[in-house]
């Protein structure tokens, strides 16, 4: 054998330490196709970022007393935005860098993903203009968003249709709650054509509860318990799967549920108690599941703790809205807990959820470290804040004005620092000069 020269060594070594070395550059749009995590973050913390900013002028406005136009409810075209407008995109983005290896499949390209991408932005941005100056023409923008997030769900249904693997649970519900949400798109794309206001926010129920809902509940059960017993060896990732159809339960009958408030039909003080226990109970198991996963023990890691407090908010949320039901019922509806359980529940679980989730995607995948810095742990303490004062504002009808005002400043504060920061990364390549 002849033995290798030093050189002849030292020259692989050399290559793989050039490629190990940080890069930099300035923030290109061309970035966006090195990973689909990329363009679908991108395009969703745009979307946030406007539909955020839209919502806090609109209320300080309105505070002001001055008047806009509108042609869709406020309320309405609100309640779309933040349940329809930034999350389905979200989805896109950790779904195609996630779903491939949850599936055994090889990578999905993003440039695959670009035209139901530049739909669903291009439906929103009619959508805006739409509220303001033609109900017929929001509902042409929300026909472009339910289109693009059907192509994206279909393409994300071959997937799991292709893939080999045996345990394809999580996937296939993420799979139903994408469904649930074109489904809910396309019936409030309707009902703004024929004018159906009601229809419109039962159809945003349906996407809330049936679509983001049970998409967030699933992901939690698979990736929570991964996370937490890889960062710390002392916990186990426990979660059985009577425990993932028991979340998906609890999340799948509050969306009929809250159709029916939307429609205004009456549920009688039979059936409030029964969704007042199942809500009390429900929201019982979830905070002890908060515990079990790991709360307290998550508090030394920043990043963790970070996923398991937004989890510990669907809890509160649903303790809230059993003591919402349960007072309903005593009192033949005369007394309520107002918005305060779906805002614990939206800005709460899922908002909170989605700035972990994506940081956490965003870091690991641009090749820095998976922590927390400064940064990233002020914006989710003034998400935090924004969503106390929103909670606080609907318990405390004396405070309701200014503490909701407050609430969206914190909300667009935390979120456009985030895209602004996050963004510039996701344009940029990765520092260990990796692909993707």
């Amino acid at each position: 054998m002849i033995p290798l020269k030093p050189a002849a060594v030292g020259v692989p070594m050399a290559v793989a330490a050039a490629r190990r070395r940080p890069v930099s550059g300035p923030p290109r749009l061309r970035w966006l196709l090195a990973a689909p995590h990329r363009l679908g973050f991108f395009a969703g913390a745009l979307v946030l970022a406007l539909a955020s900013a839209w919502w806090a002028v609109v209320l300080v406005l309105r505070h002001a007393e001055v008047a806009l136009p509108w042609q869709v409810s406020p309320g309405t075209a609100h309640g779309l935005l933040m349940v329809y407008g930034f999350m389905p995109l979200f989805f896109s983005g950790f779904l195609f860098t996630a779903g491939p290896r949850w599936l055994a499949l090889p990578p999905v390209a993003a440039a695959s993903l670009l035209m139901p991408v530049a739909a669903m932005v291009g439906g929103w941005l009619v959508f805006f203009v739409g509220v303001h100056a033609s109900a017929p023409l929001a509902a042409a923008g929300l026909a472009a968003v339910a289109f693009g997030f059907a192509l994206f769900s279909a393409r994300f249904g071959l997937l799991v249709l292709r893939s080999r693997v045996v345990d394809r649970d999580h996937p296939r519900i993420v799979l139903l709650g994408c469904v649930t949400a074109v489904i809910g798109l396309w019936s409030a794309a309707l009902a703004l054509a024929l004018g159906h206001d009601a229809l419109a926010r039962a159809a945003t129920q349906l996407g809330l509860w049936g679509g983001a809902g049970l998409v967030f509940a699933t992901v939690a059960h698979r990736m929570i318990p991964f996370f937490s017993a890889s960062a710390l060896p002392a916990l186990d990732a426990w979660r059985p799967r009577a425990l993932l159809l028991i979340l998906v339960a609890l999340i799948g009958v509050q969306a009929p549920w809250a159709m029916a408030d939307a429609l205004t039909v009456p549920l009688g003080t039979a059936l409030l108690l029964v969704r007042a226990t199942i809500e009390g109970a429900g929201g019982a198991l979830l905070v002890w599941l908060a515990l079990r996963w790991g709360l307290v023990q998550s508090l030394r890691i920043r990043l963790l703790a970070m996923l398991h407090m937004g989890f510990f908010w669907l809890g509160l949320a649903f303790v809230l809205g059993g003591v919402s039901h349960a007072l309903m019922a005593a009192t033949g509806d005369a007394l309520s807990l107002g918005l305060a359980p779906l805002h614990a529940f939206t800005m709460g679980y899922l908002g909170s959820t989605l700035l972990a989730m994506a940081t956490r995607v965003v870091c690991g995948h641009s090749g820095r470290t998976l922590v927390a810095d400064n940064w990233a742990w002020a914006m989710f303490w003034a998400l935090q804040v924004g969503v106390v004062l929103r909670v606080l504002a609907s318990l405390w009808p004396l405070a309701q004005v200014p503490f909701t005002l407050l609430a969206a400043q914190f909300w667009l504060g935390a979120v456009l620092v985030w895209a602004l920061r996050y963004g510039r990364w996701l344009l940029s390549p990765r520092l260990d000069g990796r692909p993707g």
